[in-house]
């Protein structure tokens, strides 16, 4: 057993606190992330991390090729080439619920292989959804299924996934002390990729088909079906028609269904007023609806939304030119941890929050008060150009198609040549893959394709600062003796086991701990972890990184674990549990698949 040292001791309490802060999220991730390196330079004569080596992760290879494809990836999406797919699409699959859900697992796969699987389902999320209401099928069968197989699709070449880069450096740091690591090629992995990928596309075709929900009723049946509920808030103003009516009688006089959950009245709150009860001036509703009844309550005198309705001349000044429009916030969205009221949403975009839906789950507090989450979808009320906007900020994704002529539609050609000459140059080993994409990042600017300020905007900060925070602690965890200490842990716990069970268990843990916590976190204090275990079992350390970095990737039961599943939480309308039940047989299902795959293609 290795000496366990004061390092050792404050590294792993150091883990321990942010694991804790990464579930808990009180702050950010990225702000949990820049705090432990912090923390870890400060105790460097303890935890061995210098002041260089605390920020290294800021010039590290990894954090820099996450950075450029991100932008290349932005790139792609600027000259509308997944929005073109749309119409070929739907001629393909038609009112078919499983051609859509194959053409949506078809498209998101190969593409997650070439510009990065988060920024794939970002440019496929308004594509999909629209593809669904259009034709009939729940929004919820297709959303979580495009989050999944971007997933399996992320692990066919190196770039699919900020995952596979981050391993791929930490494989790379730890080959002088492990002489059969090395940093990953470009297709070192696509042949167990591909196996996963097609594993995952079958299971969605066929079990997770059937476990999917239907939570989001289709536009297209809203009219002969239960249509979709939102949440809104109103206030009764003077001139109201309805003031000294009671609430039975205010429902009856619009003539549509609503469900009053709340009153608040001279600062008292009452759940489910009584319908009985006399509305007053000034008294605050909310109101469950739909959104043909929220058209409606737009069009009744003396009713005032909550927070007011922009312009300043208030309802009757909305004109026909106004439209009701989803939008989902983004993970490192600036809305995150704000409310609408303190965010100044609206009046930064002229447009007013109409309802706020978080899963599958309705809140009843009042939308001022109510703190946005990633993944929460907000059905907002504006004009068109206020869209356009809204689909080039990087703190929100609109859930809807965007017209082709807000596209560069010329630089298509350039794109998609850029991004492919990236991936064959990096592949040849003519250039390392950093250099590669830096190169097509600057050939994007001077071609036109993404102005410089749309590049520093297509930049997920949040990302880079979270894998500059957790790198150095993989260093600490190496460098104290930490990562020796769990493998002797893991090894012992296992006598009982042959190492392709011990395989299995790492790839088990780290889906475990990414379902969690981030899978950069996840990739950076396990790979220390899983080498030296092999290395006491005399196994394969490479097999023991590719477990670790496939169970990062493949995270399915939260939707907290991956940040695409928290781009289709809202719009899918699904809520916690729905993850654990399309995603747990998949995990184990995979948990098999890869093992295996592991042990047949690299050995043990």
């Amino acid at each position: 057993m290795p000496a366990v040292t004061v390092g050792t001791v404050l590294v792993f309490l150091i883990i321990l606190v942010a694991l804790v802060l990464f579930v808990t999220e009180p702050v950010p991730i990225d702000v949990t992330a820049i705090g432990i390196m912090v923390t870890l330079m400060i105790l460097g004569p303890w935890t061995g991390v210098s002041p260089r080596e605390g920020v290294s992760g800021f010039s590290n290879p990894a954090t820099i090729t996450i950075l450029a494809m991100m932008i290349l990836s932005e790139g792609v999406r600027r000259t509308g080439a997944i929005q073109r797919l749309e119409e070929t699409v739907a001629s393909y699959t038609g009112e078919s619920e499983h051609r859509q859900l194959g053409a949506t697992v078809g498209l998101v796969g190969p593409l997650s292989g070439i510009i990065n699987n988060t920024a794939a389902v970002a440019v496929l999320l308004p594509m999909v959804s629209d593809l669904a209401h259009e034709n009939g099928t729940s929004p919820s069968k297709l959303l979580i299924p495009l989050s999944y197989a971007s997933m399996a699709g992320g692990m066919l070449t190196l770039i699919g996934t900020s995952t596979n880069l981050l391993a791929s450096d930490v494989a790379s740091r730890l080959a002088t002390d492990y002489p059969s690591l090395h940093a990953f090629s470009m297709f070192e992995f696509t042949h167990l990729g591909l196996v996963v990928f097609l594993v995952t596309g079958v299971y969605l075709l066929t079990v997770g088909y059937w476990l999917a929900p239907s939570h989001v009723t289709p536009r297209s049946k809203l009219e002969t079906t239960q249509k979709e509920e939102f949440l809104t808030e109103v206030i009764v103003g003077e001139e109201s028609p309805f003031v000294g009516s009671t609430i039975r009688e205010a429902l009856e006089e619009v003539d549509f269904e609503a469900n009053v959950t709340q009153l608040i009245r001279d600062g008292d709150y009452h759940r489910e007023p009584r319908l009985s009860m006399t509305i007053r001036e000034g008294d605050t509703f909310t109101i469950r609806l739909t959104e043909d009844a929220l058209r409606t309550l737009h069009e009744v005198e003396g009713i005032e939304f909550v927070p007011e309705v922009t312009p300043p001349g208030g309802l009757d000044a909305l004109g026909p030119g106004q439209t009701l429009s989803e939008i989902v916030v983004t993970a490192g969205s600036d809305l995150v941890g704000e409310t609408v009221e303190s965010s100044r949403f609206q009046d930064q975009y002229q447009t007013a929050v109409l309802a706020i839906r978080r899963g599958g789950e309705t809140a009843y507090e009042r939308l001022t008060e109510y703190r946005i989450r990633p993944g929460d979808l907000l059905l907002i009320e504006s004009e068109p150009d206020t869209v356009d906007r809204l689909a080039d900020d990087p703190n929100v994704i609109v859930a809807g198609e965007l017209a082709l002529q807000q596209f560069r539609s010329s630089k298509l050609p350039v794109a998609v040549g850029v991004v492919l000459s990236v991936v064959g140059v990096a592949a040849l080993g003519i250039l390392p893959v950093m250099v590669a994409a830096l190169g097509g990042v600057m050939v994007m600017i001077v071609t036109g394709i993404v102005k410089p300020a749309e590049a520093y905007e297509a930049v997920q900060w949040d990302v880079i600062f979270l894998l500059a925070g957790v790198i150095p602690l993989g260093r600490a965890l190496s460098e104290t003796g930490g990562a020796d200490l769990l493998g002797t842990l893991v090894v012992s716990a296992a006598d009982f086991l042959p190492a392709i069970a011990v395989l299995g268990l790492f790839y088990l843990l780290t889906a475990a701990m990414t379902n969690l916590i981030s899978n950069q976190a996840s990739v950076v204090l396990l790979i220390p972890v899983a080498v030296d275990a092999a290395a006491r079992l005399n196994a394969n350390a490479f097999a023991f990184v590719l477990a670790v970095t496939f169970g990062a990737s493949t995270a399915f039961m939260s939707p907290v674990g991956y940040q695409t599943n928290l781009f289709v939480y809202g719009p899918g309308g699904y809520e916690f549990s729905d993850y654990a039940r399309v995603g747990g047989p998949l995990q184990v299902v995979l948990a098999v698949v890869t093992t295996l795959g592991i042990a047949a293609f690299w050995g043990l």
